[in-house]
């Protein structure tokens, strides 16, 4: 074993200059088996990598696209066609109003803040969705199956895991949900990209009957910590997945798969970190006994474990054909039964319980929370009591991790149409995250990426 290990460390060193596929899996099945974490940290010294700020972030996907009017941008004074319903109500920051569907959240604003002047060029929800994912349309797919030319770039979470560098006992970014879909059309923006597909996010999902679910180690049918004889049987099973794997994923991702998987499968300690069941049933019931709910709660424990950048999807579908998918906040139509049954109360007592939850262990400082969709919805009501996609103005909400809260960035226009003051991209939004993660042009530029946009100065300390 130790003339192994010596290997795995002189193979690190090589990597920029390539290793076999086999090395390289031989040398994963070793570090789950036995690298020392002062060993594993001195190979990834040798590449020059050096951790970073030890904040994590926390991205709410609101997939479908929340309607701004509705939640956090109120136009009161409007025609009736296009406030709607509901009123504003005063939060605990002078002010600062959001939607009377939204009353936990109003009494924690000084928590937050709210961009309320985001904006971009697609109303499509596939490429809509790569620009909030990944600030660029490039490579983005829309309904029609049309692709955006230019390189696809890499996810907000892709690229905190290339930066901070990979951990073979628990994934650096984790997606909660499955793949984002428009209609029956995986979407091209939320993984890797250009940085490769060993930087897509390992997935999670949480059913409320079933519990919680890891996709990727249910590629390997039977296999569990339960069936396992030892640990040279263990590696003999996974040579054969391997094998079985290497037909339908890039070389690249099967590193990724294979090192994680096994120490997943081996560290009961690693799988109790998803197991949302081992918290109270009064934190549980806080968050909310829904899919939503429990799913901020095990982003909590996630990222209490270590994980840097964790993905919460509200749903993997929008623009449903035929049924398929929940639609998420794609309300084209029955906006307000939508709001006012499911959608905002859901949001309200879940990232209200995590801004607390996070808050109260003292980690609110060390954790970015954004809660935001791809675009917004038509300012204008539409005949059928609904709201249609709108990229030109549009609201996020912040939190945590070092930001200046407890106020608002930019405003719309008096019918919420268009950014009045302080327009901000995706890109800037992006650029003002990183920079709280320790994220700046320098190790942007180190793995061969461009700044998105400049950081949101108001925003940061």
């Amino acid at each position: 074993m130790p003339g192994e290990l010596l290997r795995f460390g002189r193979m690190a060193t090589r990597v920029c200059g390539g290793i076999s596929r086999r090395e390289w899996l031989h040398a994963g099945a070793i570090s789950a088996l036995g690298l020392s974490l002062p060993e594993f940290l001195k190979a990834r010294a040798a590449l020059g990598e050096t951790p970073a700020p030890n904040r994590s972030m926390i991205l709410l996907w609101l997939w479908g696209g929340p309607s701004q009017l509705d939640t956090f941008d109120m136009k009161p004074a409007a025609p009736l066609e296009y406030r709607g319903p509901y009123r504003p109500i005063a939060t605990n920051v002078p002010g600062i109003e959001v939607c009377e569907l939204l009353p936990r959240l109003a009494r924690r604003a000084d928590k937050y803040a709210i961009i309320r002047s985001l904006r971009h060029q697609t109303n499509d929800h596939g490429i809509g969705g790569t620009v909030g994912l990944t600030s660029s349309q490039a490579g983005g797919i829309s309904l029609g199956g049309q692709t955006i030319p230019g390189r696809l770039q890499p996810t907000h979470g892709a690229i905190v895991s290339r930066i901070r560098g990979f951990r073979p006992d628990l994934p650096t970014f984790v997606s909660i949900g499955g793949r984002l879909h428009q209609g029956h059309r995986p979407i091209a923006g939320e993984g890797g990209g250009a940085l490769g597909s060993q930087f897509d996010p390992f997935r999670l999902d949480y059913d409320p009957d079933a519990g919680v679910k890891i996709p990727d180690l249910e590629i390997i049918g039977g296999l569990s910590p339960t069936t396992l004889g030892s640990r040279q049987q263990l590696l003999g099973e996974f040579d054969a997945a391997a094998r079985k794997l290497d037909e339908s994923r890039s070389v690249e991702r099967l590193d990724q798969f294979y090192q994680q998987a096994f120490s997943l499968l081996v560290s009961g300690k690693a799988r109790r970190f998803f197991d949302v069941g081992e918290e109270p049933d009064e934190v549980r019931n806080r968050f909310g006994r829904f899919r939503f709910g429990q799913c901020c709660l095990m982003s909590r424990r996630l990222v209490a474990a270590g994980v840097p950048f964790v993905q919460v999807n509200w749903s993997s579908h929008v623009e449903p054909i035929e049924d398929a998918g929940d639609g998420g906040w794609d309300t084209h139509d029955r906006n307000y039964p939508q709001l006012q049954d499911r959608h905002a109360w859901m949001l309200d007592q879940a990232l209200s319980a995590l801004l607390d939850d996070l808050d109260q262990r003292g980690m609110l400082e060390s954790t970015v929370v954004m809660a935001a969709g791809e675009f917004g919805r038509t300012p204008k009501i539409n005949p059928k009591a609904g709201r249609d996609h709108w990229e030109h103005c549009y609201s996020a909400l912040v939190a945590g991790g070092g930001l200046r809260c407890g106020q608002v960035i930019g405003a719309s226009d008096a019918l919420g149409q268009y950014p009045a003051t302080r327009p901000v991209s995706p890109g800037d939004l992006a650029m003002t995250v990183y920079r709280q993660l320790g994220i700046g042009t320098t190790q942007l530029t180190q793995v061969g990426l461009l700044p998105p946009g400049d950081a949101i100065e108001e925003l940061t300390s």
